[in-house]
């Protein structure tokens, strides 16, 4: 028997229906083997000695393995064709090996781009061995993220509080994000005009010109920089000579563009089907590891994680065969097209993303898809067909126009037409926007010297804009131009960045955070050259060179390490004083924004004091140099308008007490409060509801927040009061100590005892059923042990098998959810689950021990004193995970 090991259940499945009753393919279910959460597992003072780790779930999947390996024939790794996968190959050998489970039996490595009866069966005619160096770039790069993650995550826990973590590549991906918002807030609007004309010829046929010259020289953008100029200039074309000077009539090729990488694929993807980066490659993972087609199950793409933009010859051939077929033969070129790479560091080992086989096209196969799947399988079908195609062919044509002005001056405006004359890859595929393809709009007829009739002059005013925020797709983008991490990473790192919510995602646009803002400030301000593009992209190139066997990885790590720790140990003694000093600077524009009077930092609550960065036990705020004197202090990203209502913004008097009634904002956000704290006591206070904006709330409905609870009814079961009102989850209403969510703020005012008796009730009769509902089922577990569901938590949705519960990512929908998806967040949550101790059972003790045990009882405040060091032991021990789990991203 030969035993096969990949890495999923699915891509298993796939292929024991391609191999013979002589195979048998077993999943490792990813890494088996990863680095352990806490310090030590890399020691840089043994030559970088690495300590790996193997959990629990992951030994089940080893023991399998190894029962299944002993008597084998032979053991075949046929993992990925990248550095992960050839990694997950190397861990599986090395535990077989130590468990001395091997001898005699031959080991082979075999690679595949695609899960496809071919494909597979002619990896196994052409196996090779373990390739070390690609397994030493892998060991470099795990050592560098573990070693940044825990010696630097640990710097920020001390010296910036709030601060989660920090990384080799998603800090450099932050830096990213947050440059581009301080661009976008020192941005400053430029105004400028531009003049259009509407002429016609003497056909009567109208088009439309713009002013480009003025007495012979070129006009500028900014030019025309007011109004006044430009409705000077507006008088003098009303009424002026129009003719035509010059016509120039330009035929223009364009060229598709290269079949997918993993970075294009992202960005194309969520430009025309709004998926997110992960969404892609889980949707592609899929379509990579098979797709059951009528019984017959086979992978529908090659290897999803790729820089590489060639495709094979017999794959060009069949894709050239394909065009023509379709569209004729005017749309395939002369001769096959040839793609390389211009990202930076590319690595050209495997083929670009393409399908498997051309003639499964979408429309064949769209039954046997979900519906993402068959749209980001025919954007790919689509993306590889077009790369083969002809050039499109356009005219652009160009004509100069001849102005006397009223004003006695000359005047040259231009009109500019193009139109497609032959659509060629256009017809299958257009990058960047939707499939529509059509007239760009032509110029009429005209010849030289020709009159023309001006039937309108419009002047319209512009404002420059500041740069765009990045999106998900856009940053990856960027990344890649730089060279900053690798296409199995993207996705992965800017996952991190959300979990630990240092940006967040509105309108697909990336903003960063404070919290991110302030991590961003203190790698610049104190390890600068860790943060730069070229310094991180320069490391990639070395592991690059790892993986070429041109470097030897513990030279790349020791080069690393040595300059990297120095500049760690220099600010250890450094005072968090100094740290806010220096953030303050850098922070300046954002943290503290001019007002107009040139004191950005004054105190608007005292007026002497000086504002500044502090931190406390939530994180950082901004708060006065003369506390405890003066208490002003408002949150980090409450600037100008809002910042204001820390020092209060009176909406008036209330009625009934005559106090006044303000709107203010503290640590936790903006809040109403009635009249000034008085003899020792503090005023009444309202929180204003998440949602709404604090301009929007006027002393009507301020007093109305100030009034609550408000009482509802009387309850007809307890006769106790029922009230509604605002708490740390929204809108509520009680009774009795049972309470119930309310659907919308307005619905604290407006609920009656009625639905208030029925959400009760409801809520009752919820929490009776004693579990989470059921949103759907899938189905069986490939391995068995009972079926896979999909529920709604406490907490959000969440997949459940046995007893493994794992969250569904925000970005997925649960009831889009399929059983392979499942059982890999399965997978992937078992392999993070805790180690159980083994404790050793005792015998029962005997009453009289007993008895002796309790008189020697230490006291209450011994024990608290041990709880609470055991709670301090535990929350470290988090933390230490956190690290780990971002240096493994």
């Amino acid at each position: 028997m030969n035993i096969v090991i990949v890495e999923s259940p699915a891509k298993a499945k796939t292929i024991n229906k391609y191999l013979g009753s002589d195979y048998r393919v077993l999943a490792s279910y990813g890494h088996v083997r990863d680095l352990p959460s806490k310090n030590g597992s890399v020691v840089p003072d043994n030559d970088f000695e690495m300590h790996w780790d193997v959990d629990p779930k992951s030994a089940k999947r080893l023991n399998e393995i190894a029962q299944a390996v002993k008597g084998a024939d032979k053991l075949i790794l046929a993992t990925d064709p990248d550095r992960e996968g050839e990694a997950i190959s190397w861990h599986v050998l090395q535990v077989l090996e130590r468990k001395k489970l091997l001898g005699q039996i031959p080991v082979e490595r075999v690679v595949f781009n695609a899960v496809t009866k071919d494909a597979i069966r002619e990896a196994m005619r052409n196996p090779r061995a373990i390739d070390e160096p690609l397994v030493n770039a892998y060991l470099a790069r795990r050592a560098l993220d573990y070693l940044v993650g825990f010696t630097l995550s640990p710097v920020l826990w001390r010296k910036l509080p709030g601060a989660r973590s920090a990384g080799r590549v998603q800090s450099v991906a932050l830096r990213l994000v947050c440059e581009r918002e301080l661009e976008i807030e020192k941005f400053v609007a430029q105004e400028y005009w531009s003049l259009t004309t509407t002429l016609a010829n003497g056909q009567n046929e109208t088009f439309n010109a713009r002013l480009f010259s003025a007495e012979g020289d070129k006009l500028g953008k900014f030019d025309i920089p007011d109004e006044a100029t430009a409705m000077a200039l507006k008088a003098a074309l009303d009424g002026g000579r129009y003719s035509v000077g010059s016509i120039e009539s330009k035929s223009q090729k364009r060229n598709p563009a290269a079949p997918f990488t993993t970075s294009t694929l992202q960005q194309e993807a969520s430009r025309k089907l709004g998926f997110s980066p992960r969404q892609t490659m889980q949707v592609a993972q899929r379509l990579y590891e098979g797709v059951a087609l009528g019984g017959v199950t086979e992978g529908l793409i090659t290897y999803m994680r790729t820089d590489g933009v060639q495709i094979v010859p017999e794959a060009i051939s069949q894709v050239r065969s394909l065009v023509s077929g379709l569209y004729g033969q005017r749309y395939v070129p002369a001769s096959p097209r040839q793609y390389s790479t211009k990202a930076k560091n590319a690595q050209e080992a495997h083929e670009a993303i393409r399908p498997t086989d051309f003639s499964k096209a979408p429309d064949k196969v769209a039954r046997y898809l979900e519906p993402d799947a068959l749209k980001l399988y025919k954007l790919i079908w689509q993306r590889t067909l077009a790369s083969q195609a002809a050039s499109a062919e356009i005219e652009r044509t160009t004509a100069d126009i001849d102005v006397a002005g009223t004003d006695g001056k000359t005047y040259g405006v231009r009109a500019t037409g193009s139109v497609i004359r032959f659509d060629g890859f256009l017809k299958i595929y257009e990058e960047g926007v939707d499939d529509a393809v059509g007239e760009d709009g032509s110029l009429p007829a005209l010849t030289q010297g020709e009159s023309l009739d001006p039937r309108a002059v419009e002047a319209k005013q512009h404002f420059t804009e500041p740069p765009p925020r990045y999106s998900e797709a856009t940053l990856i983008k960027k990344m890649e131009e730089l060279g900053i991490g690798r296409p199995s990473t993207y996705a992965a790192t800017l996952n991190v960045l959300r979990e630990r919510e240092y940006v967040r995602i509105d309108k697909k646009r990336l903003i960063p955070e404070d919290k991110g803002r302030l991590v961003t400030a203190f790698l610049e301000s104190f390890f600068k050259r860790y943060v730069e593009y070229d310094f991180t992209a320069d490391l990639e190139e070395k592991l690059d060179l790892i993986s070429a066997g041109d470097l030897q990885w513990k030279d790349v790590l020791r080069d690393f390490w040595r300059d990297f720790i120095g500049a760690v140990n220099e600010i250890g003694d450094l005072r968090i004083a100094q740290v806010l000093d220096a953030l303050n600077d850098l922070l300046g524009p954002h943290i503290f924004p001019d007002t107009g009077d040139g004191k950005p930092r004054a105190c608007p609550s005292c007026g002497d004091g000086q504002l500044s960065l502090k931190v406390g036990k939530f994180g950082a705020f901004v708060g006065c140099s003369n506390y405890p004197d003066c208490r002003y202090t408002r949150q980090l990203a409450e600037t100008g308008e809002k910042a204001a209502f820390a020092d209060g913004k009176v909406l008036g008097l209330d009625p009934d007490t005559e106090l006044e009634v303000s709107i203010r904002t503290g640590r936790f956000g903006p809040y109403i409060q009635l009249g000034e704290a008085a003899d020792g006591e503090k005023p009444k206070r309202a929180s204003i509801p998440k949602g709404t904006d604090p301009d929007a709330i006027d002393l009507d409905r301020a007093l109305a927040l100030l009034s609550l609870p408000r009482e509802v009814g009387i309850h007809p079961e307890s006769g106790k009061p029922i009230t509604a009102g605002y708490g740390r989850f929204g809108p509520y209403v009680q009774c009795d100590g049972k309470y119930a969510s309310l659907s919308t703020p307005e619905e604290v005012f407006e609920v009656g005892a009625n639905r208030a008796i029925t959400l009760l009730a409801e809520k009752a009769a919820k929490g009776a059923q004693r579990g989470a509902s059921v949103i759907k089922e899938l189905g069986e577990h490939p391995e068995g042990g009972g079926k896979v569901q999909v529920l709604s938590g406490r907490y959000g949705p969440y997949v459940k098998h046995e007893k493994i519960n794992a969250t569904i990512p925000r970005d997925r929908a649960p009831e889009d959810i399929t059983l392979e998806e499942a059982v890999e967040l399965i997978a992937a949550r078992a392999a993070k689950a805790p180690a159980k101790k083994k404790t050793a059972k005792k015998a029962p003790a005997k009453k009289k021990a007993a008895k002796k045990t309790a008189a020697k009882k230490a006291p209450a405040k011994k024990a608290a004193a041990k709880k609470s060091a055991a709670k301090k032991t535990a929350q470290k021990s988090t933390s230490s995970k956190e690290a780990a789990d971002e240096a493994a991203s």
